[in-house]
C-alpha cells in the first residue's frame, strides 16, 4: 500500500471513500480539512492509503498546539469522530513517525486503532444516539415520563421553531450559553468556514418565544444521520422548557426529512449534558479514544473535577459576556 497526504485532486476519491465504508462518518470528510486550516490555522496531515490506484484507507490528522497541555497530533480536533478508516495499519505507523518527527506530547486517535502502536485508552466520554421511529408519538413515548412532560410543556407555552443557516443569532446564544457554563467560545469565523465548506449539510433550528429567540442548534446532516453538534440557549429558556422542546422538534424534523439515526453526540459521564441526553431515553455507549504517548508519561486530564479546570470554568464564569467573547477565541485551541 501507498501512502500519500490528500490533495485537492483527490478530494472526491477521499469523500467516495467515506461515503461507501460502513463506518464512514460526516467527521471524516475532506472538507474538515479546509475547515481546520481556514478557521484555526491548524496544520493537517490527511493521509491516505491506496492499493492499485483504489483507496484502501484513510487518517485525518491536524496539529494542535495546546498551551494547557502542550502539542499533539489528532485524529481528528473539533470532531467527536474521524480516526482511522478502512485498512489503517499502515497508516497508523505513519502517522506515529508524524508525530516523533513534529515532537508532540501524543497521538490521539478519535476513533477504532488497529493496535500497531503501543496505546493507552480513555474511557472519559460516552457517545449518545438511537434510531427514531416514522412515527412521532412512538418517539415522544420513547422520552422517559418526566422529561416527556418537559417537551409537553414546551409545546403547550406555544413556542415557535425556524430553521436556517443564520450563524450570527446562533452565535449569540452559544456564547452567552457557553459564558455560563465556563467554557470558551469558538470564533464566530468558525461556523462561517463550516456553512461554507458544507452547505446544506449544515442547518441551524431556533426556538422563540412571542418573536424572542431562546435557544439555538447547528446541526450537521450525513447519510440517515442528524446530528445536533452545538446547541445552548438564554436563562429565560428554562422558564419555557425550550431546550427538551427544541430536541424534540429537531426529532419531528429529523422524521420528516428521512433521517433515522438521531446522533446526540459525545458527553463526559456525570456531566450536565450526560445526564440531559440520557433523561431523553438515550443509552451512553463508550467512546473511547486511543494515545500514542511520545512525549508525554500520560494522557491530558480534562475532566471538569480536576482542581485546576474547576478553577478555570468558575473564574470563567464570572467574566463579563464582551470580555469573555473577546478571549474567548483566543483560548479556544487551548481546549479544542
Amino acid at each position: 500500500m501507498s501512502i500519500s497526504e490528500l490533495d485537492s485532486g483527490h478530494e472526491e476519491a477521499w469523500n467516495d471513500f467515506v461515503q461507501n465504508n460502513p463506518n464512514g462518518t460526516f467527521f471524516h470528510l475532506a472538507g474538515w480539512k479546509k475547515v481546520m486550516e481556514g478557521a484555526f490555522g491548524f496544520k493537517t496531515f490527511y493521509l491516505m492509503g491506496k492499493n492499485g490506484g483504489s483507496v484502501t484507507g484513510i487518517l485525518p490528522l491536524a496539529l494542535v498546539r495546546r498551551p494547557l497541555f502542550g502539542p499533539a497530533l489528532i485524529s481528528s480536533p473539533l470532531c467527536v469522530h474521524g480516526g482511522g478508516l478502512g485498512n489503517c495499519a499502515a497508516l497508523e505507523e505513519a502517522a506515529a513517525k508524524k508525530a516523533q518527527s513534529l515532537g508532540v506530547k501524543y497521538l490521539e486517535f478519535r476513533g477504532p486503532v488497529w493496535g500497531t502502536q503501543n496505546m493507552t485508552s480513555s474511557s472519559t466520554f460516552f457517545n449518545f444516539e438511537r434510531t427514531l421511529s416514522t412515527n412521532h408519538d412512538e418517539n415522544l413515548k420513547a422520552i422517559p415520563r418526566k422529561q416527556r412532560a418537559e417537551v409537553r410543556k414546551g409545546i403547550a407555552a406555544d413556542l415557535e421553531t425556524k430553521i436556517d443557516q443564520n450563524f450570527n443569532l446562533f452565535y449569540k446564544i452559544y456564547a452567552t450559553s457557553v459564558r455560563n457554563l465556563g467554557t470558551p467560545v469558538f470564533p464566530k469565523k468558525y461556523l462561517k468556514v463550516l456553512i461554507d465548506t458544507f452547505g446544506d449539510a449544515v442547518e441551524i433550528m431556533t426556538v422563540f418565544h412571542q418573536g424572542q429567540p431562546l435557544t439555538s442548534v447547528f446541526s450537521f446532516k450525513h447519510k440517515d444521520r442528524m446530528i445536533p453538534y452545538y446547541g445552548g440557549g438564554l436563562p429565560a429558556a428554562r422558564d419555557h422548557s425550550a431546550y427538551p422542546y427544541m430536541y424534540w422538534k429537531l426529532m419531528e424534523h429529523s422524521v420528516d426529512n428521512g433521517f433515522r439515526i438521531f446522533d446526540f453526540g459525545r458527553s463526559m459521564r456525570d456531566s450536565g449534558a450526560f445526564a440531559f441526553k440520557s433523561n431523553f431515553g438515550f443509552e451512553p455507549q463508550p467512546l473511547p479514544y486511543h494515545y500514542h504517548l511520545v512525549k508525554a508519561e500520560s494522557v491530558p486530564d480534562i475532566n471538569p473535577d480536576n482542581p485546576r479546570n474547576k478553577f478555570l470554568i468558575s473564574t470563567w464564569k464570572k467574566l463579563p459576556l464582551p470580555v469573555a467573547n473577546i478571549l474567548g477565541p483566543i483560548l479556544y485551541k487551548a481546549i479544542v
